[in-house]
């Protein structure tokens, strides 16, 4: 039997086209031969997420997004369908999430499941739904808005110095540094004529200074201050032995009591004395007598 060649290559074709079709799926990542399971979420915006997109659980790849269907007259607008393999059950809880895939702007699934879930989702369930920032989110709600103030606050300092260029007060600043500077630089110079000129012969009256102390301390050792002392205590004796003594004019005085009798004694009879010979002023001041006259 001879084929034609029409039918050659329609059988061909065919075969291209089961090749080019198991071939996509294949690079996409998805299994015909294993059935898969729906399930369902709802966003308000999806963020440039795409049919095919990978759907991970803890970054391993078990499904695509199958469809994503929009209805802006309603909110959320967007509903989006994963599949995935059958043989994964997903607990009550799960959490569908929009992640970003990688550092190009690509946007994916990730399936959150929760810490313990004893009771499984069915298929078709629809699941909670989160958004997770991307780079580019954090980017730009983190450290570009920091950026911008940061931007802000250096506009505030440049247009504050201008403004002191302007009115002149930094460069009155400067010019008293650079004054405080010349100063210094005067007193350095001073400082260093006083070390190299004033300061030897400074140090050559301290030397003698020294020495002089030097030699009266080495006078000052040579006296015998134990003669000396012995010296004083032997005079102290003396005197002590003499007002203790009852003989001699000292010891009479201190100590025989009938001298001082006659002392106090001749003391009262002065001191009455002294009254009479006032009392004889007062009378007389009191009658004053006329002298005669003499005959010649």
């Amino acid at each position: 039997m001879k084929i034609s060649r029409e039918l050659k290559v329609g059988v061909l074709a065919i075969l291209c086209v089961v090749i080019l079709y198991f071939g996509l799926n294949f690079l996409k990542g998805i299994n015909i031969f294993s059935s898969t399971s729906t399930y369902v979420g709802q966003y308000d915006k999806v963020s440039g997420l795409t049919t095919q997109a990978p759907v991970y659980i803890k970054g391993y790849q078990v499904g695509l997004v199958e469809s994503i269907q929009y209805d802006f007259t309603r909110t959320p607008s967007f509903l989006v369908a994963v599949s995935i393999d059958k043989s994964i059950q997903l607990p009550l809880g799960t959490q569908m999430a929009l992640v970003a895939d990688g550092l190009l702007g690509g946007m994916a699934i990730e399936l959150q499941l929760p810490v313990v879930g004893e009771t499984l989702h069915q298929r078709g369930d629809t699941l909670n739904t989160v958004v997770v920032p991307g780079l580019f989110e954090t980017l730009e709600t983190g450290v570009l808005a920091k950026l911008d103030s940061v931007l802000g606050e250096a506009t505030i300092l440049v247009e504050s110095l201008n403004n002191s260029l302007e009115e002149g007060s930094l460069y009155h600043t400067l010019q008293n540094i650079e004054n405080i500077t010349a100063n210094l630089k005067v007193s350095g110079a001073d400082i260093r004529q006083l070390t190299h000129q004033q300061l030897p012969s400074m140090m050559t009256k301290l030397d003698t200074a020294v020495d002089g102390f030097a030699a009266i301390a080495s006078d000052v050792r040579k006296i015998d201050f134990v003669g000396l002392v012995d010296s004083v205590q032997n005079v102290v004796g003396g005197v002590n032995r003499v007002i203790v003594s009852k003989e001699g004019t000292l010891g009479l005085l201190l100590h025989d009591s009938s001298l001082y009798n006659n002392l106090n004694t001749a003391l009262l009879d002065l001191d009455s004395a002294v009254l009479n010979v006032d009392s004889i002023v007062m009378s007389i001041k009191a009658r004053p007598f006329i002298r005669k006259k003499l005959p010649k």
